[in-house]
């Protein structure tokens, strides 16, 4: 292993593909990546266009200012490269690589290796392996919570005990009819585990499950009768649930000889959160039985590719076809990586649009597939639109914006005669103040009254070094752009904004001005102001940030001017 300090001009990179290993200040390893070249890709973080607002990186940019050296690992191809990669990052798992947390694990159920058996709710860890006390496991279930599981009234059924550890004493789960308190031996042995073997064949047996289902809605009309309309809810859900569970356990333990198992993979990327989201959904023998949900960031090189590299890296079984949701132009490369890893021929598809408009488009099989992860992409666009505002998307379409408005900044002047002027530029991140982005700003090259200049001025210091905001310390300057900005003033106020949006090379960014009398916005689009309802969510966001700004700004020009008049 190669290392070397940052310096791409006096200490070149091979070029030749491998993996490259980035540490922080103290050694400890913070991001892992491959590259064809090393060189190259290397050299790409430190360039000009790591700054580049189009790029949308602003978590590399995070990831870049706490570099403090970097080693390398020559390998002999690409294939070579992934393999490595994935290895390493499931070995040190750096905080900045893809986390495989998946957001939707299944549940099971743990009948416990003990003398008198527990009945117990257990999970996968992140690689596929149950921990705790040893026992043999049921499930999975369609649930993730235990509180779908009926867990408390499968224990009351079959008389489970709870306790961790055997009293001396029975307690008072005996008393009310819960448990035969093996403790002090009201019930032996062999007795307890003819309980336990009731409980495992109704969860594996459908006539076993039919009678306990006729016990159970016996239960259900005893309570009903009793007004007991709560533990009747609970008992008619549990025999829901138990049905589901069944269903999903034979699926899940299907061993028919020559079955069939797929994968599709859906792919959605929220660009406000620079992260991308991912929901895979297991077919066997056509059936559906299991679809879980992970995130990422996006940053360095965590891509798609990388995901399913690490996905089944860590994964007990690989399906025979890997369905993607888009073309990554990498999948017989990937096809290399997996059969490597886990020895097993996999072929990888893309069920992207052209899918049906080529062989596949007159067969309904092919067509269903497709409908499939349509169906994926769906959830995850609904999962993405529930994580922000929603008066933001109205703004968006009042305005004509060309993005989300997710992140705003607004300025504000704020002077007093000539000798107190200051700028104030406040944040919002999701329609809520982010104190973080606020800046505070002390004319400096304005000395007379003219808010056009000022607010050059304070718009051009924002934005113009590096990571914008040369009064921000240099080891937090890594802010991230806005997707709107908002002047407190008018057109003409706006108009200056833009000028000097553009001089910056940001004048990309959607930029409108916000005037106080009538609340007026305008729009470098529109000769006309745009005045939004005033019960609008969306107007009073901008009110509230315009607001905001102001008070911001005039705190700081009163404490200058009580800080010149009390020395």
């Amino acid at each position: 292993m190669k290392s070397k300090e940052i310096n791409h001009i006096k200490y070149p990179y091979p070029h030749n593909p491998g993996v490259y290993i980035m540490k922080d200040e103290n050694g400890n390893i913070i991001y892992i990546g491959k590259a064809k070249y090393l060189d190259r890709r290397i050299k790409s973080y430190f360039s000009k266009n790591i700054q580049n607002l189009q790029d949308n990186n602003w978590k590399t940019r995070v990831l870049v200012t706490k570099i403090k050296s970097i080693d390398y690992i020559i390998t002999d191809n690409e294939i070579e490269a992934y393999l490595l990669e994935s290895n390493l990052i499931k070995k040190h798992r750096p905080i900045f690589n893809i986390e495989l947390k998946d957001q939707q694990r299944y549940t099971y159920l743990k009948i416990t290796d003990e003398t008198f058996p527990r009945l117990l709710v257990t999970r996968r860890n992140r690689n596929g392996h149950f921990t705790g006390t040893k026992g043999e496991i049921i499930g999975p279930f369609v649930k993730g919570s235990s509180r779908y599981l009926s867990v408390g009234l499968l224990r009351k059924m079959f008389k489970i005990r709870i306790c961790t550890k055997l009293p001396k004493k029975e307690c008072l789960e005996y008393h009310i009819g819960n448990c035969d308190a093996p403790c002090i031996n009201k019930i032996s042995e062999e007795q307890y585990k003819e309980n336990i073997v009731s409980l495992k064949k109704i969860l594996d047996d459908n006539e076993a499950l039919g009678n306990f289902n006729k016990k159970l809605e016996t239960e259900m009309k005893i309570a009903s009768d009793n007004r007991d309309y709560e533990r009747a809810i609970f008992i008619r859900d549990t025999l829901t649930r138990l049905q589901n569970l069944l269903h999903h356990q034979k699926m899940e333990n299907n061993s028919i000889e020559g079955y069939k198992s797929e994968e599709y993979i859906g792919f959605l990327e929220d660009e406000n959160q620079n992260n991308m989201h991912v929901m895979t959904l297991v077919s066997k023998n056509g059936i559906i039985n299991d679809m879980k949900k992970y995130q990422f960031d996006m940053l360095g090189d965590n891509s798609i590719e990388n995901f399913i590299c690490q996905y089944y890296h860590s994964s007990a079984k690989v399906p025979n076809v890997i369905y993607l949701s888009k073309s990554i132009g990498e999948e017989i490369n990937l096809q290399k990586v997996l059969y490597k890893m886990t020895g097993a021929e996999v072929k990888i598809i893309p069920l992207d649009s052209n899918y049906l408009l080529e062989e596949h488009q007159y067969k309904s099989n092919d067509i269903n597939k497709f409908n499939i992860m349509q169906l994926i992409l769906n959830n995850l666009l609904t999962y993405i639109e529930k994580n922000h505002e929603p008066a933001l998307d109205d703004l968006q379409k009042l305005l004509g914006l060309k993005r989300l408005p997710y992140i705003i900044d607004c300025f504000d002047i704020s002077n007093f005669g000539n000798d107190f002027a200051v700028g104030a530029c406040t944040r919002f991140m999701n329609g809520i103040p982010e104190k973080q982005g606020y800046r505070k700003f002390k004319i400096k090259k304005v000395s007379y009254q003219n808010d056009f200049l000022m607010m050059e001025e304070i718009i051009r210091r924002r934005y113009s070094s590096d990571k914008f905001g040369e009064d921000v310390p240099e080891d937090k300057r890594t802010d991230r752009f806005p997707d709107l900005i908002v002047i407190d003033g008018g057109k003409g106020h706006l108009n200056t904004a833009i000028a000097t949006l553009k001089k910056l090379g940001i004048g990309e960014i959607d930029c409108i001005s916000l005037a106080k009398e009538n609340e007026e916005v305008h729009t470098p689009s529109s000769a006309m102001p745009i005045l939004i309802p005033r019960n609008k969510k969306s107007l009073k966001i901008l009110q509230h940030i315009r607001d905001e700004s102001h008070r911001f700004g005039l705190t700081y020009n009163r404490y200058l001017r009580r800080k010149m008049l009390n020395p």
